[in-house]
C-alpha cells in the first residue's frame, strides 16, 4: 500500500508516493500540502526537486518503483536517456524502443509516467517542434524545458 506526501511547489502543490523505501509517483496535484505521511525519503526527493528548479541538479538518485507493461517501462528507460537540456520527438523515441511507427503509444506511456521530471517526459515534443502532451499541463512542460535551456546555456558561457 502506497503511502503518500504532499509539498508545495511552483506549479501548485507535489504529491509524492512510496511504499517500502522505494518513490512510487512524483505528481503535480491541487491536493493541499501536508505535513502527515512526509518522512526522511519524501524530504529528500522533494529537496532533489527543489535542487532541480534551481537549476542545481541534472539527475536524480533516489529510488523508484515503474509498474507498467514492458512497452511502458522500455519508454520510461529510453526518457531516462535523453539528456538534460535536450529533447526527443515522439517518433525519436519509438524508434528508439524498436517500433518506429508506435508514436502514439509512446505518447500514452509518457502520459502514464508516474515519476514525473525524474523520468522526464517533459523532454519529448512534437515532430513539428511543439510542446505537446503534458500530463502536468503544458505550463509546467515550457517551463521545465526553459529551465534546462537557461542552465546548459549558462553552463556554455562558463
Amino acid at each position: 500500500m502506497n503511502s503518500y506526501a504532499v509539498y508545495p511547489f511552483p506549479f501548485g502543490q507535489f504529491k509524492i508516493g512510496y511504499r517500502d523505501g522505494a518513490v512510487t509517483l512524483l505528481t503535480r496535484t491541487s491536493e493541499p500540502a501536508r505535513s502527515e505521511g512526509r518522512t526522511a525519503l519524501t524530504d529528500m526527493v522533494f529537496h532533489q526537486v527543489e535542487e532541480y528548479l534551481n537549476g542545481r541538479r541534472r539527475t536524480f538518485d533516489f529510488p523508484y518503483i515503474l509498474p507498467g507493461t514492458e512497452f511502458q517501462r522500455k519508454v520510461w528507460r529510453a526518457l531516462c536517456t535523453i539528456p538534460y537540456g535536450e529533447t526527443r520527438t515522439y517518433g525519436q523515441i519509438a524508434a528508439a524502443v524498436g517500433n518506429a511507427r508506435a508514436c502514439r503509444a509512446v505518447g500514452m506511456a509518457n502520459h502514464q509516467n508516474p515519476i514525473l521530471i525524474a523520468v522526464p517526459c517533459h523532454r519529448v515534443i512534437g515532430a513539428n517542434g511543439k510542446l505537446v502532451g503534458y500530463g502536468s499541463g503544458l505550463d509546467m512542460k515550457e517551463a521545465l524545458l526553459q529551465l534546462e535551456k537557461r542552465v546548459v546555456q549558462g553552463d556554455a558561457m562558463s
